[in-house]
């Protein structure tokens, strides 16, 4: 399936949600013509690659109205806008450092009528403000990220799982998560069917509230 329905396998969506998730295809068609955020074989496969996987978060955690969430490097707005569309009361803020892709998700927020986004052209080191949580799909290693993001967890967690990075990654992480003994892996083949999801993980790790 390469529409909705893929969503609606695995998701309860109300009328809202299921015309925001369809306008979605038509949406990344026309502005990856002018503004290159996804390579055309996954904008073909855009339901399965982009949109479910980052629902994949939506299957660890359930985010609260008023929770905010900080997508760092968030490109073409993945996870921050299927989650936004997902959590409609939870505060997302999308974060990159390459103007013409925010571009992009600005347009597209803004074509879905989603009130709940906000998004800044920066380094992520430069955002001050703490979140609930913070979520990205791979864009580098798990210390160094964690190096980016350790001052920006809020203190009070009101979440099933305590607060922390929610980080969408692939293949054997062994090595790289070795440094951390409070980690947690959540296999996304154990949610989805789909050949894709066969080596894609959720990685959660709780981050300390630190000034």
């Amino acid at each position: 399936m390469k529409d909705v329905r893929l969503i609606q396998k695995y998701f309860d969506l109300n009328p809202q949600q299921v015309q925001q998730f369809e306008q979605l295809a038509p949406l990344y068609q026309e502005w990856n013509s002018k503004i290159n955020v996804i390579s055309r074989k996954n904008t073909d496969e855009l339901y399965t690659n982009h949109v479910l996987h980052s629902l994949g978060i939506a299957k660890v955690v359930d985010f609260q109205p008023q929770a905010e969430i900080l997508d760092v490097g968030t490109g073409g707005g993945f996870p921050g806008i299927p989650l936004a569309i997902m959590f409609p009361d939870t505060r997302f803020h999308l974060v990159d450092s390459i103007g013409k892709k925010l571009k992009v998700v600005n347009a597209v927020a803004s074509e879905l009528g989603l009130k709940n986004v906000k998004t800044t052209h920066s380094r992520v080191e430069n955002i001050e403000e703490q979140f609930d949580f913070i979520v990205s799909r791979a864009v580098t290693k798990m210390p160094d990220f964690v190096k980016w993001v350790k001052t920006k967890i809020k203190k009070k967690s009101r979440h099933s799982l305590k607060n922390g990075i929610l980080y969408l990654k692939g293949g054997d992480l062994s090595e790289e998560l070795a440094p951390f003994n409070n980690v947690k892996i959540f296999d996304l083949k154990d949610y989805f069917d789909e050949a894709f999801f066969e080596t894609k993980k959720v990685v959660y790790l709780p981050l300390k509230f630190r000034k």
